[in-house]
């Protein structure tokens, strides 16, 4: 064993419905051999609400844990002393507030703040390309990035300010060479910003401590190559970019989660297999393993998985560390030619991405080009798929086969709790009535004058932590100084000619079009908070494309909105799509301000992770369909919603 290199850290991505909740799901797992957290935030955290505001309701602890205040951060980490641990924070749009928090926790326990040891992602511009939980407009948003990177750098030294996700970008569709590009160019936007608030002998070790959280599809021997790009394009940049010298800080650092777009509905059992290949793909490369992996579960595309699926996923790491020799070797593909030559080939190809973005002046400027990159790219990903031409086991080829047992009962996956979200909200009543409010006023005050005076971020929401401030209240602060801001939905009004076999679609549209006297309109929305759009893009670009008039404006929507928009664009049908969860509040709200409004008559259908008990109880208040990820044929959900407007052609005769 001595010879053997130390295993990665091993991480589960957590979180659900309380603090108190999630905290004995980590104290679990970290039983059980996890050597690493890894926090999961629900969406009113990310994008700054508290738990009883209008938009977060049925959002509260759905895709992960409830953070309003001190107290729930205190309650998160009951029993876990901080300055033993090592914990990501997937954060990123309220990235300096979860820090403070963290932080006032910390100092709580006892614990040397200078010895934290951790990483807040803090990647806003992923959220505008792919995530969708961003708050401000580009500039500020970076300005918060490198404020938390200053500030870390002067008292959490170990601590990783940004955790640069290309995750996302290729859980939206990126190609590898635009996960390498758009990842790296937002690392050198937010490097170049933080040159100027640090000092010259301090900036090599603050480019040591940018981290990266990538993804690994199911092609393992290009992703494996993707990787060993990653290293060899990072060492490229800080030396020549950036002049650093020392070999220490020119690393790349990378935890990974491997593909979750991938996993399918139909026969989850494969999910099992694909999730240990993609795992390969960053740990058997020694020269570019993944400091910390987490991996999914089998049943991620069915809903939320239970501890055991949990576990399952950290038991396959295990046995790959702990059983087989992969420690005990130098990196089995130096000197390999084909290896060689596919990762030259992906790095050029990377660079030319690279100088596309930074002719535009960089990533903060080419939002809305890379955006459209995604949408195009994921485009022709789903149209391979549909064609045949790129083979998904169980859903494309050999869909029979026997049925899966581990699906067979009603508990394959877990259920939120429905009564967190009461319960949260309480708890966020009594901390409110108990803390010292004139403490709070005068915290939020200095945030709001550092906000708007250009002072570091973090000093000033550190005391508002300290002083009992919200979530909601800290995002308020923000939003009134920065502004809010609707990213690109990445469709172009323009129909695009790369989706193959179309005609005869296009001509089933002309025939409806003829009948109904106009084009059908078709709205998509997507109500709540849930970023997570490309769904809602993919139906919007391929109806777009076969000829149907599209209204989509993007995320966040609110039921309100979504009414509004249909009676004012005269739409034939509205299509919602959530991915939070929260399907059944949001889409109750919305039929019921359908009829309100005298509009109940438009057929509504729906898309997301919807569990059958759920589907059922739409389709029962009238909902004319319902999608979930097994339906990838978007040309058969195209015919639907031209049933729904021949329908109401036919109604209206």
């Amino acid at each position: 064993m001595s010879d053997r290199d130390k295993p990665w850290l091993f991480r589960t991505y957590a979180g659900h419905s309380t603090a108190a909740a999630s905290n004995a799901l980590y104290r679990s797992n970290l039983a059980r051999g996890q050597t690493g957290l890894s926090v999961a935030f629900d969406l009113p955290t990310q994008t700054g609400y508290d738990s009883d505001h209008p938009l977060a309701r049925g959002e509260v602890g759905k895709v992960g844990v409830p953070v309003g205040h001190l107290g729930d951060m205190r309650a998160l980490f009951d029993g876990i002393p901080l300055d033993q641990m090592n914990t990501s924070m997937t954060i990123n749009a309220t990235a300096p507030w979860l820090l403070a928090l963290y932080i006032a926790v910390a100092g709580e326990q006892g614990a040397d703040i200078a010895a934290l040891q951790g990483t807040v992602q803090n990647d806003i511009i992923k959220e505008y390309l792919s995530r969708g939980t961003h708050i401000c407009p580009p500039a500020p948003s970076l300005r918060m990035i490198t404020d938390v990177a200053a500030f870390t750098r002067a008292h959490l030294p170990k601590w990783n300010p940004m955790n640069v996700c290309s995750y996302h970008l290729q859980e939206a569709g990126a190609t590898p060479e635009q996960e390498l590009a758009f990842a790296l160019a937002t690392a050198t936007t937010v490097l170049d910003d933080l040159r100027g608030k640090v000092a010259a002998d301090d900036f090599p070790k603050m480019v040591g401590r940018i981290s990266f959280f990538v993804n690994a599809g199911i092609r393992f021997i290009t992703e494996m190559c993707k990787m060993r790009a990653f290293v060899e394009l990072w060492d490229e940049i800080c030396r020549e970019r950036y002049g650093v010298e020392d070999e220490r800080y020119r690393r790349f650092r990378y935890g990974v989660q491997v593909n979750s777009l991938g996993l399918t509905e139909q026969q989850p059992e494969n999910n099992i297999h694909r999730i240990l290949l993609e795992m390969l793909a960053v740990t058997l490369s020694r020269n570019a393993r993944a400091r910390a992996v987490q991996l999914p579960a089998w049943n991620e595309a069915l809903g939320l998985p239970r501890p055991w699926d949990q576990q399952w996923s950290l038991r396959m790491q295990q046995i790959l560390a702990y059983e087989t020799d992969l420690l005990e070797y130098e990196d089995l593909f130096d000197g390999n030619p084909a290896v060689a030559k596919k990762v030259a080939a992906l790095k050029d190809a990377a660079r030319a991405e690279v100088a596309q973005i930074e002719a535009m002046g960089g990533a903060v400027s080419a939002i809305e080009y890379m955006k459209a990159r995604l949408v195009e790219a994921n485009a022709e990903r789903i149209s391979r798929i549909e064609r045949g031409a790129q083979t998904v086991v169980g859903v494309n080829r050999w869909r029979d086969g026997e049925p899966s047992p581990l699906t067979s009962g009603p508990e394959a996956v877990m259920q939120a709790d429905p009564a967190a979200e009461a319960d949260q909200i309480a708890r966020l009543d009594v901390w409110r009535r108990e803390r010292d409010e004139a403490a709070v006023r005068r915290a939020l005050d200095a945030l709001r004058v550092a906000a708007v005076n250009g002072d570091n971020i973090m000093p000033p929401s550190v005391e508002a932590a300290k002083a009992g401030a919200t979530t909601g209240e800290w995002g308020d602060v923000v939003r009134t100084a920065f502004g809010e801001y609707r990213a690109p939905t990445g469709v172009s009004p323009a129909p695009s000619n790369r989706v193959e076999g179309l005609d005869d679609l296009r001509a089933e549209v002309d025939a409806v079009a003829a009948r109904l006297g106009r084009v059908p309109r078709l709205l998509i929305g997507k109500p709540g908070l849930d970023g997570h759009s490309n769904g809602a893009e993919q139906i919007a670009a391929r109806a777009r494309d076969c000829g149907m008039a599209i209204c989509y404006r993007g995320i966040r929507m609110t039921p309100e909105e979504i009414v509004g928009a249909a009676v004012e664009e005269e739409v034939d049908v509205i299509g919602l799509s959530v991915l939070s969860g929260s399907h059944v509040s949001l889409v109750e709200e919305t039929l019921d301000r359908l009829d309100a409004a005298g509009a109940g008559h438009i057929p509504v259908l729906v898309g997301g992770i919807i569990p059958e008990a759920d589907a059922r109880r739409l389709r029962e208040r009238g909902i004319a369909g319902v999608y979930t990820p097994k339906d990838y044929l978007l040309d058969a959900i195209m015919r639907d919603i031209l049933r729904l407007c021949d329908r109401e052609a036919a109604a209206a005769e």
